[in-house]
């Protein structure tokens, strides 16, 4: 474990991705994972994947979904090692309790992994996560700020965000997001102990702020919104 020092790099670009249904929830209340996308969609998804230097979830996410955060298809892979990259996004979580299981399926799969936690989630963790994460502390606070500092300095020029709805919340009241991908869903929940895509926060600008639709797109059944939290095209 090591904490943050040293003077700020750039901030990697941060791009938002979720897919919610109609009413706006990323997930129904059952046990089962309800998959809202479809299998032309998580392609899409996948190619996101393959274009970032990291992929980032909460430590929610991990716990409810233990999800790999792969890029599963070998020709893009192959692309990145041709590119001079790794072979799979470095992955990325946020857990200000250090309440992280080690036998979780993200440390067991390709790619480098970073854990920011506080001091006292760090303390929490001790040395479970020894030769499966780099644990970074962030303070008495999780800063997402500093967190992007901190990749910065490590060359992530990229970063994939993909939930859950309480760290999207923290990014887009931060303002530190750049893109935000969202995939709309045929599909309605109507549940309100369901997760939702966010949650209350004080948003910069507040209703008054208008992002920029940058593009839609057509996936199947599934509507494809491009928005610009910031109002400018900072990237592709």
């Amino acid at each position: 474990m090591r904490s943050l020092s040293g003077d700020d790099d750039r901030r990697p670009y941060v791009l938002l991705s979720a897919a919610v249904s109609l009413d706006g929830y990323l997930d129904d209340a059952s046990p089962d994972r309800l998959l809202l996308s479809n299998p032309a969609d998580f392609d899409r998804v996948d190619a996101v994947r393959a274009d970032s230097d990291a992929i980032l979830v909460g430590a929610q996410t991990l716990r409810s979904d233990n999800p790999r955060l792969l890029v599963t298809d070998p020709d893009r892979r192959a692309r990145r090692i041709a590119d001079g990259k790794p072979e799979y996004p470095v992955k990325v979580t946020v857990s200000a309790s250090g309440d992280l299981d080690p036998a979780l399926r993200l440390w067991h799969h390709g790619g480098d992994k970073i854990v920011y936690t506080t001091d006292l989630g760090a303390s929490r963790l001790g040395d479970r996560l020894s030769g499966l994460a780099d644990v970074v502390s962030l303070g008495a606070t999780i800063d997402f700020g500093a967190l992007l500092d901190d990749l910065g300095r490590r060359g992530i020029a990229r970063l994939m965000v993909e939930g859950g709805g309480r760290t999207h919340t923290a990014f887009l009241s931060a303002a530190l997001a750049d893109e935000l991908l969202l995939a709309v869903a045929p599909i309605l929940v109507g549940d309100s102990t369901a997760p939702r895509f966010l949650h209350p926060a004080a948003y910069p600008g507040g209703p008054g702020h208008r992002m920029v639709l940058a593009d839609v797109t057509r996936v199947g059944d599934i509507a494809v919104l491009r928005y610009l939290p910031r109002g400018h095209d900072a990237g592709t």
